[in-house]
């Protein structure tokens, strides 16, 4: 027994010779340079993956990073699923009268919600609402059914051909790195877009007076029509925070885990319009602060070259 003990100590004593000489051989772990200062110039530190800032009527960019990078876009998906409908209104406004009645399948749509159930209808007019203020995905999806048999090509569901439009709208905008598989943003793996896509898109979609009214309204209540022909109120209110404050006017906030927090807006100071585009920021609260802090920096660089001109 003793044997085995001293057996037992000498090895343990020759490994922590070992180990204690291998780390004299090494030395001290060599450190590393610091890091340059943060610079005083410059847009301010944020915490999205990628952003853009462009001139709200000329869809020029101003600045951005990582602009051009592919991203789930989530619920900002959304804004291309309003437009396809705005286009079918330009060329027919009786659109905006016809009734709209939920599936099964809409009504089963996971994610955020207008809560209408199975059965229930209401006019397109008002579901521009539910699928803007609160992210409907199930108002995507009633939507995508119900305009898509008129898209249809031959042999085409009709639920399909409204993506296929949403992607031929894509293309036709030169949104080149963008392609959609629903029209609500779950993620999927060749659902993408990016921030500078996403600049043409809104500022296409702002043109229309109908969309800029509804993503500014901060709450709305409609009738809805139930399938035992009785009525009931629903009401939705915009998950877009910075309606909070003056000066910004919409558009569309969006987030999935896979997405991180992601928000479209736009906003006017001194009769100067941006559009502004944030992907990726590490919670819903940091998407507003990033924005925030993005505009207050645009607008002083747009000042200060106001005043050298």
């Amino acid at each position: 027994m003793a044997s085995t003990y001293s057996t037992l100590l000498a090895f343990i004593m020759a490994a922590l010779f070992i180990s204690g000489g291998a780390a004299h051989a090494t030395g001290p772990e060599v450190e590393r340079p610091k890091k340059p200062a943060d610079p005083l110039i410059g847009p301010p530190f944020v915490t999205c993956k990628a952003w853009v800032i462009a001139d709200g009527h000329t869809g020029e960019i101003l600045a951005g990073g990582n602009e051009d990078e592919q991203r789930n876009p989530a619920s900002i998906t959304k804004i291309m699923t309003a437009l396809v409908v705005l286009k079918l209104a330009e060329e027919s406004p009786d659109v905006w009268e016809e009734t709209i009645t939920f599936s099964e399948r809409a009504d089963k749509t996971v994610g955020s919600s207008c809560r209408l159930n199975a059965g229930e209808s209401l006019p397109v007019k008002e579901l521009l609402y539910g699928l803007m203020l609160p992210s409907g995905n199930d108002a995507s999806v009633a939507i995508a059914e119900h305009f898509g048999p008129r898209l249809a090509m031959e042999n085409e569901n009709g639920y399909d051909a409204f993506i296929r439009t949403m992607c031929e709208t894509a293309k036709q905008l030169g949104m080149e790195r963008t392609s959609y598989v629903n029209p609500h943003g779950l993620t999927h793996e060749t659902h993408l877009t990016t921030a500078a896509d996403m600049v043409k898109l809104t500022c296409e979609a702002m043109k229309y007076e109908r969309f800029r009214d509804t993503v500014a309204t901060r709450n709305h209540s409609t009738i809805v029509n139930t399938p035992e022909g009785e009525d009931r109120t629903v009401s939705w209110t915009n998950t877009n925070r910075l309606l909070a404050q003056e000066g910004y006017l919409g558009v569309k906030t969006g987030t999935t885990t896979a997405a991180g927090a992601c928000l479209v807006s736009c906003a006017e100071r001194n009769e100067k319009r941006l559009v502004m585009v944030v992907l990726g920021s590490t919670s819903s609260d940091a998407r507003y602060v990033d924005a925030r802090n993005l505009y207050r920096w645009i607008w002083k660089e747009i000042a200060a070259e106001s005043q050298d001109e």
